[in-house]
Parts: C-alpha cells; sequence; structure tokens
C-alpha cells in the first residue's frame, strides 16, 4: 500500500472525486473524444472530423422544423407480433425492450409543422429503435404522414434511416413497400412536393421504395445508402468495389442523389426547395 493511499484512508473528508460517465462521445470516425454538450450543440456532428452522428426523431424534427409550430402526428395502432415470432428472443420481447430506451412506440415519427414558415409535413425514420426497420407500424405512420400532406396540401419531408425491412414480421413488412409507393403517386398526383433526406444508413427495402421515389434526394454527409451490403455484392460480382462505394458523395458524383447538404444547413436548403416546388397559390 503507497503512502498516498494510507493518506487518503486517514483523511474520511477527502471524496473521490466523481465524474459523469456520459460526459465524454467517442466520434466514430475518427475516434476523438469529443465533450457531449459540445457535441450535441453541434448538431450531434464532430467538431473535429465533420463526422454526422445519428440522431433520434425528436432531435431531428427540433433540428428541421420551426421552434414551437409543430405537432406530432398520433401513433397508428397496428396489431404487434402478428406472427408470434420468436428466434432467440420473441418479438415481443424485443418491442418492449426497444420502446423502453425510446421516447416512441416505433421507428417512425411524424409531425406537422413549418421549415422556416413554409408549412410542411415531416415524418423521421429512427435507426436507435429496432435499426429503424420498416415495419406495419413504420407504414402505417409513413402512409399517415403522407395522407395528411394530402389533407393539408403541403409538402411531405421523409428522413431515412433504415436497416431495412423488419423479419420478425415476414410479408407483412415487405406490403408497406407498394402501399408506400402508392403514398408517394398520390402526393405526385396532387402536384405536392415529396422530398426524401437520406441519413446513415438507408439500406435494403426502405431504399427499394419510398428512399428513392422523391423529387429530389438530399443525403448527409457520408451517409451509407444502397439496397444489399457491400460484401455480398462483392460475392456476387467477384470484383472489388471503387473506395466510398455505397456513400453519399459517391453516390452524388454517379446521379443517384440530387445533392450532399451538410446539418446545418438542411433547415434552410429544404426551405428554399419548398419555394421551388410548392405551387403559388392564388390571389
Amino acid at each position: 500500500m503507497s503512502w498516498l493511499t494510507r493518506v487518503r484512508e486517514r483523511l474520511p473528508f477527502v471524496n473521490k472525486r466523481e465524474t459523469p460517465d456520459n460526459l465524454w462521445i467517442k466520434c466514430s470516425r475518427c475516434q476523438e473524444m469529443v465533450f457531449r454538450t459540445e457535441f450535441e450543440q453541434n448538431m450531434s456532428v464532430c467538431p473535429r472530423c465533420d463526422h454526422h452522428g445519428r440522431i433520434g426523431a425528436d432531435a431531428r424534427l427540433d433540428q428541421i422544423l420551426d421552434d414551437g409550430t409543430f405537432e406530432l402526428l398520433p401513433a397508428p395502432e397496428v396489431t404487434e407480433d402478428p406472427l408470434k415470432f420468436k428466434d432467440s428472443k420473441r418479438y415481443a420481447d424485443r418491442l418492449k425492450a426497444a420502446r423502453a430506451s425510446n421516447p416512441h412506440n416505433d421507428a417512425f415519427t411524424a409531425a406537422v409543422g413549418a421549415i422556416e414558415g413554409r408549412r410542411a409535413v415531416v415524418g423521421v425514420q429512427d435507426f436507435t429503435f429496432m435499426g429503424g426497420s420498416m415495419g406495419m407500424a413504420v407504414g402505417d405512420a409513413f402512409c399517415a404522414a403522407a395522407q395528411r400532406a394530402l389533407d393539408e396540401n403541403c409538402a411531405f419531408i421523409c428522413v431515412t434511416a433504415a436497416g431495412g425491412a423488419r423479419m420478425q414480421e415476414g410479408i407483412l413488412s415487405l406490403m408497406q413497400m407498394p402501399r408506400a409507393t402508392v403514398m408517394t403517386r398520390r402526393l405526385k398526383e396532387a402536384g405536392l412536393p415529396y422530398i426524401v433526406v437520406l441519413a446513415d444508413p438507408t439500406t435494403g427495402g426502405v431504399t427499394a421504395s419510398y428512399a428513392m421515389l422523391g423529387d429530389i434526394h438530399i443525403a448527409e454527409p457520408g451517409a451509407l445508402i444502397g439496397f444489399a451490403g457491400q460484401r455480398v455484392i462483392q460475392e456476387t460480382i467477384r470484383e472489388k468495389l471503387p473506395e466510398g462505394f455505397q456513400r453519399a458523395e459517391y453516390l452524388h458524383k454517379h446521379g443517384m442523389v440530387d445533392m450532399v447538404v451538410h446539418r446545418k444547413d438542411l433547415r434552410s436548403t429544404l426551405a428554399q426547395l419548398l419555394d421551388y416546388l410548392t405551387p403559388a397559390k392564388a390571389a
């Protein structure tokens, strides 16, 4: 035992300094430690390397919609665990665990409000809820949000972040793809803008449906966007994929994405696009 340890034991008034466990956050790209407060004040973008971190639905809505202007749309009521699915864990238990750590009942949350004064409905897919997977609740929430945009005669903006369809719901999850596609078609027929913001990651059945049916496709810097994973593609075509394949900048260069926009510029960019795309009201 060192002399310092003995002294500390004899001085009961000297307490161990307590430091909150969540004071720091490690950037997943540059591995630098950043003050959590600084990270959150910077819109969850690393101040060292500009890496865009994943954020929840509430934070995303706060960043896009004007302060105090928006109203959350009610969560849809769907049949839970329709297939009584069980793998290493029951699906009902997975849902319960996901809801315990998330403020919303499922992976898609929508709100109606304004973006720099322009009326819009914004739907957000939250990757922290079971990987943002698309099940019946997500499909219903997407369709309800699109219908609200039709009712309000305003734009619909969808922020995607998902690992694909929810396997625990089987074919019922895949049926959400045509349902969502029909709603995007109705928006087009009504002449209302449908803008997609592709966040990290957007993959699988979400990419194969409503994520790629927008009038405008915006991607966040560095976002992973694709259908199948790189390893699957490489093993299928038996060729090495190019550097940055399936990242936002690569897809922008090759015409799959219209623009790559920094998170701090997203609200103003959306407002400008709404000015271009929203039909002028008759005097």
